[in-house]
């Protein structure tokens, strides 16, 4: 080997080495950023000696797939849960179920009870007048909470709308990155793979929002669609519309959401089929809610309907309201759910004692009748010897509350139970939604934590492998300087023989 073919491969070795060191070390540097993708500068071997050819970045495309699907399912099980969670916290309360309508429901039942054991009792009288009037105001207070958490879900589909938009407009800046470095950057730049990073993060950030699948084309070009079909990118970014309402009241609809003018239907299941928070989004807004929120409404339908007055007299006269009224001011008569009855529920104004009215008239039936008739009408009263021991009619009341009457099946609870059994099995039937969606939340976090440990094994930086591989360069790096020594230690040889 001559001197000149040693300083060459010294030089070779030593500019190898630069690169290489210069790619570990920014590795190290991101050791701790998740959205980095190891390099690795590649070395070949030819006549002219080893040299770095190229510096290549991890790419799993299979293993990214997994772990943006898997992001996509946890972040929607995540949003349906905290749903879940939201009407229970704002309806029923804690373990005690202290705020739930069924526990306002069994203490009316225990003071009507104690009004039929003592009818002559104002004191009884009032206390199951007072029992109502909690009970109408629980109904009241769940229908508001509802809303609220409709409305708050109105509000993050409205935010995730303008996240996405602004992801799929940097989504285009980045993959123009990448089309630009892949037709212009040399082989060892890091342009292109600082470009493809940017797009893999924009594109992990889009994957929480919507479920989202990936075609690669020519020049590195990326289209994106959702996992329904829709065009979220495609050269360029497209238009995702939504107009939120500002308050939700009983019965109103929300808007949908449009990507590139298809609708994104909202997820179904506790173990949702949502992908992304935006379709559990929607999912919490226009289905579990509102199913949460009928049943509210057919508990309030019970107790106006098994409370109202018939008329004695003509027994083919419609019912009237009676313990219990509300803003319709009707007695419904068919199986179904009427929006709105749970949040305008309330005791009937004429046997609250601050209102003027006599709670007497619970025990005696007459809540209806006419007093400026001549002679006044008292066609609604079933007491008409006036006998304050009566209690026939508060038994009833008592009776009928264990009595199995039918419910709307679309209100997603029994169709055929007591209002006493409706109520609890409401609270069963949340409850049961929730443990299914923890269940299924809990698999969705595992799933996720393994597919982004597999995809982070690949595609990461691992300090102990950089570590190794910096101590290899090193040794590279001491050949190198050996070759140099011993090429000059021969030329000041050579020199100190000319002299």
């Amino acid at each position: 080997m001559s001197l000149t073919t040693a300083l060459n491969n010294a030089q070779a070795i030593f500019n190898n080495t630069g690169t290489q060191s210069s790619v570990v070390s920014n590795n190290i540097a991101n050791a701790g950023n998740a959205d980095y993708t190891r390099r690795q500068a590649m070395l070949t071997t030819d006549m002219a000696g080893a040299q770095v050819v190229q510096i290549a970045r991890a790419n799993e495309p299979s293993l990214q797939k997994a772990f943006l699907g898997s992001t996509s399912d946890d972040a929607a099980q995540q949003r349906l849960l905290q749903g879940y969670e939201d009407i229970q916290s704002g309806t029923i309360g804690g373990n005690d179920n202290e705020i739930a309508p069924s526990t306002y429901l069994a203490a009316l039942q225990t003071a009507m009870q104690t009004f039929a054991g003592s009818p002559a009792s104002t004191t009884a009288a009032q206390s199951a007048i007072n029992a109502a009037q909690d009970l109408a105001n629980s109904l009241n207070n769940a229908t508001t909470a509802v809303n609220g958490i409709r409305t708050d879900a109105d509000n993050e589909i409205s935010s995730d709308v303008d996240s996405l938009n602004s992801l799929l407009q940097q989504f285009q800046q980045a993959n123009d990155s990448v089309k630009t470095a892949t037709a212009n950057a040399g082989p060892t730049s890091s342009a292109l793979s600082d470009a493809l990073d940017q797009r893999d993060s924009v594109l992990k950030q889009i994957s929480q929002i919507v479920g989202v699948t990936t075609v690669t084309r020519d020049n590195g070009d990326m289209a994106l669609y959702t996992t329904g079909g829709a065009t979220l990118f495609e050269t360029t970014a497209r238009s995702v519309t939504f107009t939120p309402t500002n308050s939700y009241t009983d019965g109103t609809v929300g808007n949908n959401v449009y990507i590139d003018g298809v609708a994104l239907e909202p997820g179904q299941g506790a173990d949702t089929t949502a992908q992304g928070s935006l379709q559990a989004a929607l999912q919490v807004r226009d289905d579990v809610a509102p199913t949460y929120q009928k049943q509210l409404d057919e508990i309030a339908r019970g107790l106006v309907t098994m409370f109202s007055e018939k008329n004695q007299a003509d027994p083919t006269q419609p019912a009237l309201p009676g313990l219990f009224t509300w803003s319709g001011g009707d007695v419904p008569t068919d199986a179904t759910a009427v929006a709105g009855m749970a949040g305008t529920i309330a005791v009937n104004p004429k046997l609250i004692t601050s209102q003027g009215g006599d709670p007497t008239l619970l025990r005696d039936g007459g809540i209806n009748n006419d007093p400026s008739g001549t002679p006044p009408d008292t066609s609604y009263t079933v007491n008409t010897s006036g006998d304050s021991g009566y209690s026939d009619l508060l038994d009833s009341y008592v009776t009928g509350m264990d009595t199995k009457m039918d419910f709307d099946p679309n209100a997603g609870s029994d169709t055929t139970a007591s209002i006493m059994d409706y109520a609890s099995d409401s609270i069963g039937w949340l409850e049961d939604q929730r443990s299914s969606a923890t269940t299924a939340g809990e698999n969705t976090s595992a799933a996720l934590s393994r597919s982004s440990e597999v995809y982070s094994n690949q595609t990461g930086v691992n300090l102990d492998e950089e570590l190794t591989l910096m101590m290899d360069i090193e040794q590279s790096y001491k050949a190198g300087t050996k070759i140099l020594n011993a090429v000059n230690e021969m030329l000041q040889s050579v020199l100190d023989i000319a002299s």
